[in-house]
């Protein structure tokens, strides 16, 4: 007997899988599904962990709003001497990373916390990694049907999409070493916005924005050099 499925669910979700970085990721409705313009803040991380590590001991990374885990456990996979901390609000979300971690191989390298941001995070880190939900409210009503399926949770950014930014950068200070990165993936069209958030939170500097493959300013990076 056929299992009948809903007209939009993503693909990724029947077959419960997709690939990302070059690996393997369980996906689920729990959830976001990991996506190619991600993979520049990948490969821009691991630019700076290779600066970074050549001046101090295992370099020390935050991924917040870690959703499957494909930031942390790509990061992971390429630069395993770091100590990397991957945290979300959802239980259910952790359980995915986990699950990706074991099938990944990178269980043991990654310390997995339930937290909204930084509530139940301790310590200090180097570089601070974040795909955050970036969606503003009145985009969903534009949103293709496959995104709605999506975790609310992993994608609303509140009435402009900038929340989490602006929560990020006001608290981030407490977490960060001196001279440490925030790597963060943007939406389209929010680069002025949020380079006006990160220059009006007190010590962070904005270093650069990166496009992925269309073009678009994908990812920046800050640096607090309070």
């Amino acid at each position: 007997m056929i299992k009948m499925v809903e007209p939009y669910t993503p693909l990724q979700y029947i077959m419960g899988k997709e690939k990302f970085f070059g690996f393997d990721f369980i996906v689920n409705e729990d959830v976001l599904i990991p996506r190619p313009e991600t993979e520049v803040l990948v490969e821009r991380a691991l630019g700076i962990i290779n600066a970074v590590r050549c001046t101090q001991r295992a370099v020390r990374i935050l991924d917040l709003c870690t959703g499957s885990g494909n930031i942390a456990i790509s990061l992971t996979k390429n630069a395993p001497d770091c100590r990397m901390f991957a945290s979300d609000i959802s239980e259910k979300a952790l359980e995915v990373a986990r699950l990706n971690a074991r099938l990944n191989g990178v269980s043991d390298n990654i310390s997995f916390i339930k937290s909204d941001l930084f509530e139940n995070v301790g310590g200090e880190f180097d570089i601070i990694v974040s795909n955050p939900p970036y969606v503003a409210r009145y985009e969903f009503e534009t949103l293709q049907k496959e995104v709605l399926k999506e975790p609310l949770l992993a994608l609303d950014g509140g009435a402009d999409g900038l929340n989490f930014y602006r929560r990020i950068f006001n608290t981030a200070c407490g977490y960060l070493a001196h001279n440490g990165y925030c790597v963060m993936e943007i939406g389209f069209g929010q680069l002025p916005a949020i380079k006006n958030i990160i220059e009006s939170a007190k010590g962070f500097k904005f270093i650069d924005a990166i496009v992925d493959q269309y073009g678009i300013n994908r990812v920046i990076v800050a640096q607090w050099i309070n």
